[in-house]
């Protein structure tokens, strides 16, 4: 495995923010950043460090009625005021002591705290060594998203955040999303690795009366999509007809959305069919990798509207 790491130390964002300009250069690298952590247990849990804005102390945490399982309260931060979640509750791990380090991460424009035991440093690994874990048999399996390995063998779970906010906020509401007219039988191939993402995204187009495709990583989604392209190519049938909209995630086990989206770009099989980027990293950096890759549209998860209004008019 190629990796790098750099200690990060608890108490501001300087650390973090350093890595911010070269962590543009990933773009179709299939490689990603994750700040490693760890919540009182024998484990080792990652996040994409692209969604860490800082690490810090939680100061003062502010109960408030009726909070759901796992979120501690509010905390106000330089003036953002963001509910503070326990990420021990989440996975069923009870440590003895009380967890004050916070990572402030962002998610689809929202900013939050995750409560943590502590950080241990920034590790980059190769996509291709970062595996599913759909189907792993296990109490915490439908909260781990992937996992990988690092070279002394310690194995990082790598988080769903999606998930975990889902089961702490609930899923977002799919509002009412009109079909789509056309005479022509409509597709869209998307691929995403959290599943509660897939199952909206679904929503979406089945209110919007559109067929669908669905890979669960970059990988499994590349080689379905070099299969109908083949089969299209033996047919002499444009693969337009069959696909007309490719819509995919940003970071996914196996192959991230860079690398799949370069991969489409630069297959002329797949030419005049647009790709949408559809993803919780919603900074201008992520849009900028996304843009270098050749991305035709990049929007923020999860919001019904946007994402009905963005594939509407390219499904013609």
């Amino acid at each position: 495995m190629t990796y790098t790491d750099s200690t990060i130390s608890s108490g501001g964002d300087d650390s973090l923010l350093e890595h911010v300009d070269a962590r543009t250069n990933l773009a179709g690298s299939n490689k990603m950043e994750i700040l490693l952590f760890s919540l009182g247990s024998d484990e080792k849990f990652g996040i994409n460090v692209f969604k860490v804005k800082e690490v810090c102390r939680a100061g003062k945490i502010t109960r408030t009625p009726n909070m759901p399982r796992g979120v501690e309260g509010i905390v106000s931060l330089r003036g953002h005021v963001m509910p503070v979640l326990k990420m021990a509750s989440f996975m069923n791990i009870y440590p003895a002591d009380r967890h004050q380090t916070m990572m402030v991460a962002e998610y689809n424009s929202h900013i939050l705290g995750f409560l943590v035991q502590d950080v241990d440093r920034i590790i980059r690994v190769d996509w291709d060594k970062v595996r599913a874990t759909e189907g792993m048999m296990s109490d915490k399996s439908s909260l781990i998203t992937a996992i990988t390995e690092l070279p002394d063998g310690t194995l990082i779970s790598i988080l769903d955040v999606e998930q975990i906010l889902s089961d702490a906020f609930g899923e977002a509401i799919v509002g009412n999303v009109a079909r789509v007219d056309s005479e022509h039988d409509l597709c869209v191939f998307f691929a995403d690795d959290s599943m509660v993402a897939r199952r909206k995204i679904a929503e979406v187009l089945d209110k919007m009366g559109v067929k669908h495709i669905q890979a669960a990583n970059g990988n499994e989604a590349w080689e379905r999509l070099k299969a109908l392209a083949d089969a299209a190519q033996n047919t002499g049938t444009p693969l337009h007809d069959q696909i007309q909209v490719i819509l995919t995630d940003a970071e996914m086990p196996e192959m991230d959305g860079y690398v799949l989206t370069n991969n489409i770009k630069t297959d002329k099989r797949f030419a005049g069919i647009p790709v949408v980027m559809h993803s919780s990293l919603s900074s201008e950096a992520n849009r900028a990798m996304g843009t270098r890759v050749g991305v035709d549209y990049y929007i923020p998860k999860f919001d019904s509207m946007i994402l009905s209004t963005t594939l509407r008019p390219l499904l013609t």
